[in-house]
């Protein structure tokens, strides 16, 4: 199961998906990638796993995703409900260019790209103008000749942006109270977040968080739909594509700062989960 998405971004900056229904091919999967992301809900209510925190998203609300966050979304849908949604994935260093003439969105922009995160759902937006204008999008992308798509793309990700400004102040939510079983799965997050790159003790977290090693796996694994261990890899993994974006450590470097000290072991996750060797990973990231 591959948990970090590759998007060649490097060379198709812009990715669109309007309201595509995810029904029925939907994998509950541990996701990250090189981009930004903006997700819309047009029907089905889904669940969020991302920034230690876990928010319920319905239709009508944006999420979005900052490059290489690890995020995780569930279905929570009744019966005969389904789940559609509208994607924009995107390089915020090839858009910056197109925003930069306008400061106060280029400001927006900059906060929904690299400041710490605490609210990155967009509730209340007003419904009908937000799908008109998500219709309009696909309409004017689905015309545009080769040499114009990408010119087209990044105008209406930027009406995008500028329309999500506008209710910035009013829609911008934090995530709820924690429920009990979700504050012990933000505990573990937290925990982990911290010590991902340490030998992995179950007994060791559990006592750093007062309860009992049968109580947090399960607590865990029933809120977030995953095994500690599992979270763990998907951690690792992320960690490990950005370094090997990022940093000018060797395969091996990066392998033990994520807490896998076997260069072959970490080479063999790592392909497992991404489709891609380090190596060839690094090699491609470079090009961009």
């Amino acid at each position: 199961m591959k948990i970090l998405n590759y998007l060649n971004l490097n060379q198709h900056p812009i990715q669109c998906s309007y309201s595509f229904d995810r029904t029925h091919d939907f994998k509950e999967i541990y996701h990250a990638h090189q981009g930004m992301e903006l997700l819309y809900v047009h029907e089905g209510q889904i669940r969020v796993i991302m920034n230690q925190q876990i928010f319920d998203l319905k239709p009508g609300d944006l999420v979005y995703f900052q490059p290489f966050q690890l995020h995780r979304i569930q279905l929570r849908l009744e019966d005969d409900s389904r789940y559609v949604r509208t994607l924009f994935v995107f390089e915020p260093s090839a858009i910056e260019r197109y925003v930069a003439p306008f400061p106060a969105l280029l400001a927006f922009f900059l906060r929904l790209w690299k400041e710490p995160l605490h609210m990155q759902v967009f509730t209340h937006l007003p419904q009908e103008l937000t799908l008109r204008k998500l219709t309009d999008f696909k309409h004017r992308m689905d015309h545009a000749s080769t040499e114009q798509l990408l010119e087209e793309q990044a105008l209406c990700l930027l009406e995008l942006l500028h329309h999500l400004k506008a209710f910035e102040e009013t829609s911008l939510q934090s995530p709820p109270p924690n429920r009990p079983s979700s504050f012990v799965a933000k505990q573990v997050m937290e925990w982990l977040e911290e010590h991902y790159s340490d030998d992995f003790e179950l007994n060791r977290l559990a006592k750093a968080i007062h309860l009992s090693p049968n109580y947090v796996s399960a607590v865990f694994r029933q809120t977030i739909g995953t095994t500690i261990t599992e979270y763990l890899t998907a951690l690792r993994i992320r960690q490990a594509c950005w370094l090997l974006k990022t940093s000018s450590l060797s395969i091996e470097e990066i392998g033990r700062s994520i807490g896998l000290h076997n260069a072959s072991y970490f080479s063999q996750m790592f392909k497992k989960h991404v489709g891609l060797s380090p190596y060839r990973y690094k090699n491609i990231s470079s090009k961009g």
